[in-house]
């Protein structure tokens, strides 16, 4: 990897120096990106969890079992996802920041949907992102055509320092990791839910799909907005 020196501060990184470490971490292990960030910018940092698995919870907390993980509760999970937070939660004795929204008087999804992941999920990011330095993702760019060319480390659209340390894995990369390291999987995985969001905006894919295909089923939509 290039050395690169150690700065204070997200803002302290030119877009020249992200992109140099990015490119340096194509080959790295995800322990040594996300060790690289603890150095850079812990306790000014966090991990969002999807919880379609613990994979990227896993190899975070070995390299800093204090980390924060951020879980988004729009009050639309399926309860098997609320039940993968908790066994997580009580695996790993988590540092977890849960992000609920407020109950709605109407069913937001329906009438307006990308508001509703505005709302629900963005807004709440930001929340968990204030006094922040950088963040962490497990966005995997086989996941979808839209994350093809997704760095494993930028500047999001807040100025902060985004890092997807599980950028470069493939789906088998991720299954041999759960296979070899006994990671709590979400049960929803087995019933052809590969991506999982909330239950108005998921549904079960075929084999050989687009594993995101499942999200906005005939829609336009592909994104929730977390990850632009």
């Amino acid at each position: 990897m290039a050395s690169i020196a150690p700065l204070s501060t997200g803002a302290d990184f030119s877009d020249t120096e992200l992109r140099e470490v990015s490119d340096s971490f194509e080959t790295a292990s995800p322990s040594t990106i996300i060790g690289w960030a603890v150095e850079q910018f812990h306790p000014h940092l966090c991990l969002t969890a999807s919880m379609t698995d613990a994979v990227l919870v896993d190899v975070a907390v070995k390299v800093e079992p204090s980390i924060e993980v951020v879980f988004i509760d729009t009050g639309y999970h399926f309860p098997e996802t609320l039940d993968t937070v908790e066994q997580v939660r009580r695996k790993y004795g988590l540092n977890l920041r849960m992000m609920t929204v407020p109950t709605h008087d109407e069913d937001l999804w329906k009438i307006d949907p990308e508001n509703c992941c505005s709302a629900v999920k963005v807004g709440q990011l930001d929340r968990a992102l204030a006094g922040k330095e950088a963040w962490m993702s497990g966005l995997r760019r086989d996941e979808a055509e839209t994350r093809a060319n997704a760095p494993i480390v930028a500047r999001d659209l807040r100025g902060l320092i985004k890092v997807n340390p599980i950028a470069n894995w493939t789906a088998q990369d991720v299954a041999g990791y759960i296979a070899d390291h006994n990671i709590i999987v979400n049960p929803l995985i087995a019933q052809g839910y590969p991506s999982i969001g909330c239950w108005p905006c998921t549904k079960p894919v075929t084999d050989g799909d687009d594993p995101r295909s499942g999200r906005w089923a005939g829609q336009d939509k592909t994104e929730c907005g977390l990850h632009l």
